[in-house]
């Protein structure tokens, strides 16, 4: 695959900046880790003028929405692909799970900016940039898993001519703790009646809890519960939009972006274990294999961003990019763990926690067998 995509002085400078970001973010690893109900580790990181949180959360808002000012630099994450891939692999490489526990628009964002119109747009921006506000996307269900075609949550018409919302979600980020996000339901039996809806809490009915999780615990991942929450009318996305974009190709597009961020984090969370593994063991000569596999992984990465930011082939090369970054990351975490010996995880809580982390991608934004099975239905189509 050749794209011919630049990394211009530019995305070093944004590199750069990144890295000195990531050492912010590792020295607050392993609290976010031990509790990540304790929100203290990461809320002070929102503190100061040009803070690290209240940076990332403007580069995710559109221009228009912004209520900061951004370092220079910084705003060449809002204009491209690549610059975000950039920005989630240095950042991961200093800790991906305080990196999931910063507040912002994240994946909501990009789904609404994909279904909303200019004033569910507003209202979404405007909650999301008040100080500790944490945002949630939810599509996997505890009966249907990541299957978007399968899902059970529904919406039916109110009498005052809302929707009420019906169904559980499962695997979602921020569960407990998300202020506004954006939930899919269906309306009918098509997969045309697939809709999104903005919904805020507190809402009658509508209740969330984080699960005990393993790895990427900065992230609180959870579930959702909704009985009869009340759904405006106003409040579900794509009434401007045609039927055939109205639900599930906003999530596509959503997806498509965050997958090559989360292959990024993959792939800078799996440098990051590499790198601790050459430093506690220097002048080993067992990397070298590793090392060149990670930077041919950041290469197909950048290369798929860039596809993406020309307008080509939106759907395959990111699922290609995160299949490929998340099966090395995860072979890579037992790799680190064969390197330093038995009992070596023990005597290195930060690694431990590193390997643990990269399971997670494994099943966040898409499944991994969901992937593939995506994968092969668009070369099938190809051929």
């Amino acid at each position: 695959m050749n794209t011919g995509t630049t990394f211009t002085p530019e995305l070093h400078d944004l590199r750069e900046q990144c890295r000195e970001v990531a050492l912010t973010l590792r020295a607050r690893a392993l609290a976010v880790d031990a509790d990540p109900g304790d929100h203290e580790p990461t809320l002070e990181l929102l503190r100061g003028p040009s803070s690290t949180a209240r940076i990332l959360r403007s580069v995710s808002t559109p221009e228009r929405f912004r209520t900061e000012e951004l370092p220079d630099g910084a705003a060449v994450l809002t204009r491209r692909c690549l610059a975000r891939v950039v920005a989630n692999l240095e950042l991961a490489r200093g800790d991906a799970g305080v990196l999931q526990s910063i507040p912002g628009p994240s994946l909501a964002g990009l789904a609404v900016d994909a279904l909303g119109d200019d004033t569910q747009q507003e209202e979404f921006y405007r909650v999301a940039a008040e100080p500790g506000t944490w945002t949630f996307f939810g599509m996997t269900e505890p009966d249907h898993g990541s299957d978007a075609t399968a899902i059970g949550s529904t919406l039916t018409v109110d009498d005052d001519g809302g929707y009420r919302l019906n169904g559980a979600k499962r695997y979602v980020g921020n569960a407990a703790r998300g202020t506004i996000g954006v939930v899919f339901a269906r309306t009918g039996p098509s997969p045309l009646n697939l809709r999104a809806t903005l919904l805020r809490r507190p809402a009658d009915g509508f209740d969330g809890e984080a699960l005990e999780m393993l790895g990427m615990r900065g992230a609180r991942i959870g579930e959702m519960r909704f009985d009869d929450v009340h759904v405006p009318r106003a409040s579900v996305l794509g009434h401007h939009l045609p039927a055939s974009r109205r639900g599930i190709w906003g999530a596509g597009e959503a997806f498509n972006t965050m997958r090559l961020q989360l292959a990024a984090q993959a792939v800078g969370v799996a440098t990051a274990v590499v790198d601790e593994v050459r430093a506690l063991r220097p002048g080993w000569s067992g990397h070298e294999v590793v090392t060149a596999e990670l930077a041919a992984a950041r290469e197909l990465v950048f290369d798929a961003a860039g596809i993406l930011d020309e307008g080509r082939d939106r759907r395959q090369w990111p699922a290609v990019a995160k299949l490929h970054a998340v099966n090395l990351a995860v072979r890579l975490g037992a790799w680190a763990e064969a390197a330093v010996g038995p009992g070596g995880l023990l005597e290195h809580p930060l690694l431990e926690k590193w390997c643990r982390d990269l399971r997670a991608y494994e099943f966040m934004d898409g499944t991994t067998n969901v992937l593939r099975l995506a994968t092969a239905a668009e070369l099938a189509r190809a051929a």
